[in-house]
Order: C-alpha cells, then structure tokens, then sequence
C-alpha cells in the first residue's frame, strides 16, 4: 500500500508563493532511499503516479513539486524569468524531505526541463545529492529554442502529444490534462532556460558524483545530439548511459516504459541504504 501527502508549501519570488507538494511513501516498510522527482516544461508532477509508485514498490520513499507557474502551484503560467528561484524552490522541497528522512542517500531524478533544473541543483548543492538522474534532459543545445527566441512573434502552437509517446493514450491524456499548459512559450521562459543552459555549461562537471543519462534515440522534441553536449560537460567519473532505440520523448510514458524505470532502480539502488546521505 502507498500513501500521498499533498500540502503547500512556500515557494517561487520571495518565497512569496505557494508549491504544490506530494510525497508517496510505503505503509508496509521503511524506505532505503529518497528520490526526488523534478518534472518538465508545461506539465505537473500529478503527471508521475504511476513513476513514483514504481519507485515506492523498489524501496524509495518520494517526493516532488509542480514548479512555480505549473500545475496546482502558484504564479502566472509557465512564466519562469530566472530558473536560479526554480532550483531554490527545489531546494525547498528537499529541505522539506530532509526533516523527515535525514540519512537516506538522495537520487535526483529530472525530466526534460527537470533535467535542466536537476543538473543546475546538483551544481549548485552537491552535498545534498547522492546520484542524478537525467531523463531526455534539456542540456547542451535545444535548437528549437534559439528558433523560438529569434522571432519577432512567438508561435501559437502547442507541443506535439505526437511527440511524448508511441503509445496514443499518453497523447490523448495530455491533450485532455487542463493542468497542463496548452499555449505558447513565454519569451521571458526562453530567454531564462538558455541562461540557465549557459550557466550549467560554465560551471562544468558534477565530478565524482554518479550520473545517468537516459534519452529515446527518437526524441523529436529535445532531440539526443542536442543534449549529448550538455551531458558529457556535466559528467564527471561516474558516468552510465542508456539510450532506447525507437523511443520519444517522456520514457517514463513510453510503450517500453518498464525498462526506463528498471534502470533508475538498478541505478538507485547502487545507493539504497547508504546512510552518508
């Protein structure tokens, strides 16, 4: 059995907003280890309830937050104009964890987006990660990006749910999610992601701590070249990649979605019960 706590907890400019908060924990057993999920661009965490019972049922106790301007949290939608309050607001959520679960090692595990914004925590806060995760990662270059930034006038056009999944069900859900943002990126959003993508570059590897890097060889939406860059300047000597032939964007949502998460389980699971945190 799993139990889900949902609360808000204090977060986006100023600490001034609100984050929606979960945690998915055992009601059987103690966890062996902490995973914290950082969802992507658009979506929510309410998004990964069948991710975060997967991870409970392997040993983990999980936490997570909707970023600001996402989801159920707070702010103006998808309008992020610095991801340094994103990753502080991340910092927020672990430090909520780490009351409850002081000595378990803590795995990281970030989504497209997420995986930008998990890179630049683990930059930024290495004493509190034990091993990341990065999963079809916005790292290195997203091309799309710079085209969106070079216009005058930012495109009307949602993602693709083409683009998520070889399994329609997971478009058809997201086209249908209204927690889910359907519009144009913001340009302030544009301009604030390939800053941070510049500063995760200028500040190089995340040295000996473990990384995994998982990508679909048919991501058409954050396409494998661009973010090979990005993670072999983030990786350090501990480096496992894992790339699914065939697969598209959300792994955790693909048709093979089994074998995505078996290896952050087989990856994790290198750490469970280790007690430095």
């Amino acid at each position: 059995m799993i139990t889900t706590r949902e609360w808000a907890l204090a977060g986006g400019p100023d600490g001034s907003g609100r984050l929606a908060a979960r945690a998915w924990a055992s009601t059987e057993s103690e966890p062996t280890w902490l995973a914290v999920l950082v969802h992507g661009y658009g979506e929510h965490l309410g998004r990964y309830e069948r991710v975060a019972a997967d991870l409970v049922a392997s040993g983990a106790v999980v936490y997570g937050a909707d970023h600001r301007g996402h989801g159920r949290s707070s702010g103006e939608r998808v309008l992020i104009d610095d991801f340094a309050g994103v990753v502080e607001d991340l910092h927020r959520v672990i430090t909520q964890a780490r009351t409850a679960y002081r000595s378990l090692p803590l795995v990281l595990i970030g989504h497209s987006m997420g995986g930008l914004i998990a890179a630049r925590y683990a930059q930024t806060h290495p004493e509190e990660v034990r091993a990341l995760v990065v999963a079809s990662p916005v790292l290195g270059r997203w091309e799309a990006l710079e085209t969106l930034r070079s216009l005058e006038q930012i495109p009307d056009v949602p993602i693709d749910p083409a683009t998520l999944s070889r399994d329609p069900d997971v478009g058809a859900a997201y086209t249908a999610d209204e927690l889910v943002w359907h519009g144009p990126f913001k340009r302030p959003t544009i301009e604030a992601m390939l800053t941070e993508l510049d500063r995760v570059k200028a500040a190089g590897t995340v040295g000996d701590l473990p990384l995994l890097w998982l990508h679909g060889s048919d991501d058409a939406l954050v396409p494998l070249s661009g973010s090979r860059a990005g993670v072999d300047g983030l990786a350090g000597s501990d480096v496992t990649v894992r790339i699914f032939p065939g697969a598209r964007h959300e792994l955790f949502n693909e048709t093979n979605r089994d074998e995505a998460l078996a290896e952050v389980v087989r990856f994790a699971h290198r750490f469970a019960g280790d007690r430095r945190g």
